[in-house]
């Protein structure tokens, strides 16, 4: 129906005839000279209709906006003084010689150019929404995104595999989502979390370099920025350890970032590790645009007389920490108290600060309802390692080393944008030597920090069982800009070994066969050095994008509850499809069918 796309039309194709198909972008009659503005997923295209051909211009009378639209014409130059520098076809227009109107449009809910419109709105028509041109941007860009990985990919000898979308529920941190079965009553699939375990199979299997684009499901409470399916580039190889896979890895990221954006990362990418990253920046997700840093002066206030800080400093779980705010001696009192309130989300009772007024005068020069409970070795202590200038202002997190760590961190983000002290441009970070366990105090008991399959670096390998607390795992995240936009380890390739791992984190013997048999089994035949990683793709393309969400990035995203607005799921299902797969409904409490009991 079509010769080329709109957005193809170029001073090269001056007086050819072509054929275009898309949709009405705007209508304008200008004094008997009707223009439309055809506009398909490539750009837009000028088209001119003549009253010197009325059938024709009789027709383009009727347009209106987003009709569909198949246009015969020939391409010209537009008139001196036309032209339009912001149109990668503004040099050339096209004078239609026939139209048809392939489908008639009725009133938008919204204006395609309409620039905020609710993003509910938005989710209910979202074939509308697509058609905008930062969308129709995303979505490309999504798709040269997933091309350039598979190109590198294939080069470097990996082989695409599908793993398997149902199997059983092996929870790794978050709900599963559940598929029951009609044949085996009364069992259920599950939707998978990550393909982790089918990958480290596929390795026994002897394919050593395996990728997938993978669909990953997580029946997670709402999380801002989260969606219940989401997408990851799944990767697994053999007989390579963390730092090959984590240089084949930088040279993919490198190749990715150039061939989209034209842009060129640094070589090698920096490594920093876990202690390092909660310490300096108080998470393992550093945004290193950001160069204020979280400095320790627990050593500094053990005596002092304010109890805020002497008892965290004191204790082996606590913390005391400063943050120097360049030029922060600018905020007034009510900005302050507007960041005692924003850290109260992450826990922090308070938020003490020092304001230097004159840093060359020491006490003197210095303004806080809490200098009379610090000593002057632990003042001049503080201004020297904080290296807080004149005019600068100094806050401090006192409380258990997490609360500390997530109070301040945060609010050094936050600080940094309201400030504008983030840097433009791109930085990544490897984040290493992340400990193998944490210890969840509600449950009693260790869990993984990454998940049950991840090795334990060879030297620790012998404290798994006594001292859980200082094994450091083979694992690695790589962080842009403060996200995390992939993350893996080398894996346990032993049955010995993971069987300690599971027995470490409560699993008794029956229970892991129960649950990861397969695995168990499989090690046992041969199992070669394996590891691998999975990249977030969804986050790396909203980065790249610049998105605010990374629902401006999926063609069809859930909301934060979990919901699609278009289709109307979740939704529910009559009772013959409930009977078939042997299910009873259980109405919570207090709703309108609850007193009448279970409901088939």
């Amino acid at each position: 129906m079509r010769t080329l796309y709109c957005g193809e039309l170029n001073a090269s194709l001056i007086g050819q005839e072509v054929a275009l198909c898309g949709w009405t972008h705007r209508r304008r009659d200008h004094g008997g000279v009707i223009f439309v503005d055809l506009r398909d997923r490539e750009g837009i295209a000028q088209v001119v209709f003549d009253p010197g051909l009325p059938d024709v211009f009789r027709k383009a009378e009727e347009v209106r906006g987003e009709f569909v639209l198949r246009i015969v014409g020939r391409v010209r130059r537009r008139p001196p003084g036309t032209e339009n520098p912001h149109l990668k076809t503004g040099e050339v227009e096209v004078a239609a010689q026939s139209i048809e109107v392939l489908n008639r449009a009725e009133a938008l809910p919204f204006q395609l150019d309409e620039p905020d419109v609710n993003e509910s709105v938005r989710l209910r028509y979202r074939y509308l929404d697509l058609r905008r041109d930062s969308m129709q941007r995303n979505i490309l860009l999504r798709h040269r995104v997933t091309q350039t990985l598979r190109r590198f990919l294939e080069a470097n000898g990996f082989i695409e595999i599908e793993t398997p979308m149902l199997t059983r529920s092996t929870p790794e941190g978050a709900r599963d989502y559940l598929v029951p079965s009609r044949i085996h009553a009364g069992h259920f699939y599950a939707l998978p979390q990550s393909p982790q375990l089918f990958k480290q199979i596929l390795m026994v299997a002897g394919f050593d370099r395996y990728f997938q684009i993978a669909r990953c499901f997580r029946d997670e409470d709402f999380r801002a920025d989260r969606q219940a399916e989401f997408t990851q580039l799944d990767i697994e190889t053999s007989f390579m350890d963390e730092t090959a896979i984590t240089r084949l890895m930088e040279q993919m990221v490198r190749r990715l970032f150039k061939e989209v954006l034209d842009v060129d990362l640094p070589d090698p990418f920096p490594r920093m590790s876990y202690h390092d990253a909660v310490h300096r920046f108080g998470t393992d997700r550093p945004d290193l645009r950001v160069s204020l840093e979280l400095v320790e002066v627990a050593d500094l206030v053990k005596e002092a007389e304010f109890k805020v800080f002497s008892g965290p400093a004191n204790s082996p779980s606590g913390r005391v920490a400063a943050l120097r705010v360049p030029r922060g001696g600018e905020l007034t009192r009510s900005q302050i108290d507007g960041y005692t309130e924003f850290v109260g989300q992450y826990g922090a009772k308070g938020l003490a600060y020092i304001k230097v007024n004159d840093a060359a005068r020491g006490r003197e020069g210095l303004q806080s309802p809490i200098l009379k409970f610090l000593t002057d070795d632990a003042i001049r202590g503080i201004l020297q390692r904080t290296g807080a200038q004149t005019n600068d202002l100094i806050f401090f997190g006192a409380d258990q080393a997490k609360i500390v760590n997530d109070a301040l961190g945060a609010l050094r983000l936050k600080l940094a944008e309201d400030l504008g002290l983030r840097q433009e441009g791109w930085r990544l970070v490897w984040v290493v030597d992340f400990p193998m366990f944490e210890y969840d105090a509600e449950l009693k008991r260790w869990q993984s920090l990454h998940h049950p399959f991840t090795a334990p670096k060879a030297e620790d390998l012998e404290r798994v069982d006594l001292d859980p607390a200082n094994v450091r795992a083979r694992a690695y995240d790589l962080v842009l800009n403060g996200s995390e936009i992939g993350g893996g380890s080398v894996r346990i390739h032993r049955t010995d070994v993971q069987q300690r791992v599971f027995a470490t984190l409560g699993l008794d013997e029956a229970e892991a066969r129960e649950k990861f048999g397969f695995l168990l089994d499989a090690l046992k035949f041969g199992a070669p050095p394996h590891g691998g990683i999975a990249f977030g793709l969804d986050r790396v393309v909203a980065l790249m994008a610049g998105a605010e969400s990374i629902r401006d990035v999926i063609a069809f995203p859930k909301t934060q509850k979990a919901s699609c607005l278009m289709t109307e799921a979740p939704s529910t299902v009559d009772e013959a499809q409930l009977r078939e797969l042997h299910i009873r409904l259980r109405k919570p409490a207090g709703s309108a069918d609850a007193a009448g009991g279970d409901k088939l």
